[in-house]
């Protein structure tokens, strides 16, 4: 169902900004030496105001990525000037002796978004939109055939 109430909903599912990202590490040792670090900025970033969720991923051979929430964007952008955060940034862009390759995008969430169920707010049951959601040349959505 419709709803910009989320409040009912997991933390993730609050967060009004996310980060998303990879880099590729020169190698198996490269992600050894990170560890440490990137253990000290995790446990940051999940003690500061605003985190809501991470997860990191891994693609074959040697990427390494993370999708991360907070509640805006000034929660991730104070993140991004935390102390662990900046080392970690430096020694991956310390030339191409630790990693060959990254990127960084940022969303915002739109208000208006989908809940059902208990995560639902404005009540429990479980049910379907009537119509979906206008596209950019419509003014209503066609009904859901079900």
């Amino acid at each position: 169902m419709r709803t910009r109430d989320f409040s009912r909903a997991p933390a993730r599912a609050q967060a009004g900004a996310m980060f998303f990202g990879a880099t590729r590490y020169r190698g198996p040792l490269a992600i050894l030496r990170l560890f440490p670090a990137w253990r000290r900025m995790v446990r940051d970033m999940r003690r500061m105001s605003g985190y809501r969720w991470h997860r990191v991923y891994w693609e074959f051979p040697f990427t390494l990525g993370t999708v991360a929430f907070f509640t805006d964007r000034e929660a991730l952008m104070r993140f991004a000037r935390s102390r662990h955060h900046r080392k970690l940034m430096v020694w991956l862009t310390d030339g191409d002796r630790n990693a060959t390759a990254g990127f960084i995008r940022l969303f915002t969430a739109e208000p208006d978004g989908y809940s059902n169920g208990l995560w639902r707010a404005e009540s429990t049951e479980l049910g379907h939109i009537e119509t979906f959601t206008p596209l950019g040349s419509e003014t209503v959505g066609p009904a859901v055939r079900r």
